[in-house]
């Protein structure tokens, strides 16, 4: 460039134009989107947060003197954009997208997510999604889908993940107690259905801990039966599963769960083992934090703090519900998760040192979802774990 302005080529005229370029490439590119070619923000936080980064553009007028030299200036309504920080820890957003990355390698799946949050106060560390993009380049993604921020922006029924928030609404109505005892013939029907265990198996006679340890579905429909199904569709509701978590990223959607609410008892026995009833990753992260939260449900928020005019505006973490569980049953339901770690089919996830609390699944993907006009579920599944450390 310095060269061309030397010389000084006739009918050549340089300019230079501002654009956003992204350090990092790929990494949380859903979360922080990108700008397009009209400098408009697009998707995660350059959609959200748009107007605050771009600050106004205005004229600048000026006086100038009889020899030339400016006398006078007025900077019209030229404002510089806001400078936002995010919650993102680096290196864990780095590691969450380096596992996936491997992961892919070694399980061949189509998606995956990792999700890191701190259950008290709602900051989301890390959330990774793969596939992913490079902002840099967004104009050559074959697939406009990338775009999406799978965290937020898709539904899903997530399987066994959901047999805590089911056990936890029981545990808090007094209706069971992690020793409360029930006896487990492989199936049971429900009008014209019958429900199974995961592999067909029976359990026998099993606590409630044992449900959670062996994640049997007959089990958790037993506990919602205790319930009843209008106490129990108030108990999704306190943990969140009705409506947006309200984080600060561009496009967020959740389910209404029409078919649940309908009240078919079928469509409240399934959802008590989480088949049936839709939510984004982050509404099941946000409800599970409940339970490290001592029973408050908190909103989860992106976007640390914000840096205009030299004024910092920060943000700060809010309950949107404080009473979803007692402490009492929190702490009940602790323990039976750490059991689930300790003795049950999470093993995988424990780590020397520490108690984990944590619960896995495997939910069937709805032919729907794949776009499929056919009832019923397809072979294609969801495999998920969610917990948290230290839980003791």
């Amino acid at each position: 460039v310095n060269r061309l302005k030397k010389i000084n080529l006739s009918g050549i005229y340089l300019k230079e134009e501002a654009l956003r370029y992204y350090p990092q490439e790929s990494l949380a590119s859903q979360v922080v989107g990108f700008l397009d070619a009209d400098g408009q923000g697009q998707y995660g936080v350059e959609g959200s947060y748009d107007d605050i980064l771009r600050g106004k553009e205005g004229v600048l007028e000026a006086e100038k003197g009889p020899a030339g030299f400016l006398i006078n200036d007025k900077n019209g309504a030229i404002e510089n954009g806001s400078d936002i920080f995010l919650t993102l820890d680096y290196n864990i957003q780095f590691r969450a997208e380096k596992l996936l990355e491997e992961a892919k390698e070694n399980l061949r799946f189509e998606e995956g997510e990792i999700i890191v949050s701190d259950p008290k106060t709602g900051k989301i560390l890390a959330l990774a999604n793969f596939p992913s993009f490079n902002p840099n380049k967004y104009s050559e993604v074959p697939d406009l889908a990338v775009f999406q921020n799978s965290s937020i922006q898709k539904v899903f029924e997530p399987g066994s993940v959901v047999k805590p928030i089911t056990m936890a609404s029981a545990l808090q109505e007094e209706k069971i107690t992690p020793q409360t005892t029930y006896v487990d013939e492989g199936f049971l029907k429900i009008g014209g259905y019958t429900i199974r265990n995961y592999d067909k198996r029976t359990w026998g006679k099993r606590t409630m801990t044992e449900v959670l340890e062996k994640s049997i579905n007959t089990g958790a429909v037993f506990v919602q039966k205790q319930l009843g199904n209008s106490v129990f569709e108030e108990y999704l509701g306190k943990f969140g599963i009705f409506e947006p978590t309200g984080i600060d990223i561009k496009g967020e959607v959740f389910s209404k769960n029409k078919e649940l609410k309908k009240g078919y008892e079928i469509n409240f026995a399934t959802a008590a083992f989480g088949q049936g009833v839709e939510m984004t990753s982050l509404q099941l992260v946000r409800a599970f934090s409940v339970i490290a939260n001592n029973g408050k449900l908190i909103k989860p928020y992106i976007v640390e703090k914000i840096l205009e005019k030299d004024k910092v505006k920060e943000t700060r973490p809010e309950i949107q519900n404080p009473s979803v569980i007692s402490q009492k049953t929190a702490t009940q339901l602790t323990a039976m998760l750490i059991s689930v770690t300790e003795n049950g089919f999470a093993k995988g996830a424990r780590v020397p040192g520490y108690y984990i609390a944590g619960k896995t699944g495997t939910a069937q993907i709805p032919w729907g979802a794949l776009g499929i006009n056919r009832k019923g579920y397809s072979d294609k599944t969801i495999q998920s774990f969610i917990g948290f450390a230290p839980a003791l």
